[in-house]
């Protein structure tokens, strides 16, 4: 049994899979309370409590070392955004040297999908939306008259060629030697 792959049973799989969701639950809600300590403990190095001053000079003092503050950490944040812009561009740009070196790019075999245009537009536009594409409720109505205009009135043959009559002879065409 060991030496055939992919011989685990649906509820081994399902209890397995189920493990496996509530190690990593776990694992996420120790880093959450880490991340909030993390937060606690720099919060309490870099601000300590405030000693609002009573008097005029000491609350101006105050406030020139609480903007000189701002000014440091603005420096700090510009610096820092300004390095991961770098590395993102470099990293962008050490992606398209890699795809450079692969050569040209194999556009893999697509297979061909069945797919009703109704199935289609509700892959597309999710299943919030309801869309029904009949195509025959968009075409032209067209409505049939029983009485065709355009068709002249032809009537009897025979009166036809007595009317050509004068036309040079014509009827004679049709009467034959006699």
């Amino acid at each position: 049994m060991a030496d055939k792959k992919g011989n685990v049973s649906s509820s081994r799989k399902h209890t397995l899979k189920s493990c496996m969701l509530a190690v990593a639950k776990d694992l996420l809600e120790a880093e959450a309370l880490e991340k909030v300590k993390e937060r606690e403990r720099y919060m309490d190095e870099n601000c300590p409590p405030l000693d609002i001053p009573h008097s005029k000079d000491d609350l101006v003092d105050l406030c020139t070392k609480m903007y000189d503050k701002i000014n440091v950490i603005d420096e700090e944040r510009y610096n820092l955004e300004y390095k991961a812009v770098m590395v993102c561009n470099e990293v962008i740009d050490l992606n398209i040297k890699i795809v450079d070196m692969r050569g040209k790019f194999k556009k893999p075999a697509l297979k061909k999908v069945r797919m009703s245009a109704d199935a289609m537009l509700q892959a597309l536009l999710g299943s919030k939306h309801k869309v029904t594409m009949d195509l025959r409720s968009n075409l032209k109505q067209v409505k049939k008259d029983e009485k065709k205009e355009d068709l002249r009135d032809v009537g009897d043959w025979r009166k036809n060629i007595d009317d050509k009559a004068g036309m040079d002879g014509r009827k004679k065409m049709f009467q034959g030697d006699s």
